[in-house]
């Protein structure tokens, strides 16, 4: 970058490159967890933490990490893996 302009604009995209590789992670990282809480049989545990997936999820489709349709569709096929998790363990207690 040259001009006063080009190394601010460098700077900003830097900041929200960063901000963006924030998001994605809390998202992923919360599903990973979620995953790890079912195998091992807490689902109440993991009902909890599906709520802060959602709101991640949610925050990073309204600053356009990701698209809002990709949000609907990782919230819509978690909750139904996790609601299969809930019956079998309905029907074993």
């Amino acid at each position: 970058p040259i001009t006063k302009s080009a190394k601010k604009s460098l700077r900003q995209s830097l900041r929200r490159h960063q901000e963006n590789l924030r998001r994605r992670k809390k998202y992923r990282e919360l599903r990973k967890n979620i995953i790890k809480l079912v195998e091992e049989k807490k689902i109440k545990e993991a009902e909890n933490l599906f709520k802060d997936y959602q709101k991640a999820v949610d925050k990073a489709a309204k600053t356009k990490v990701i698209a809002k349709n990709t949000a609907r569709r990782k919230k819509a096929r978690l909750q139904l893996w996790l609601n299969r998790f809930q019956k079998t363990a309905k029907e074993n207690h």
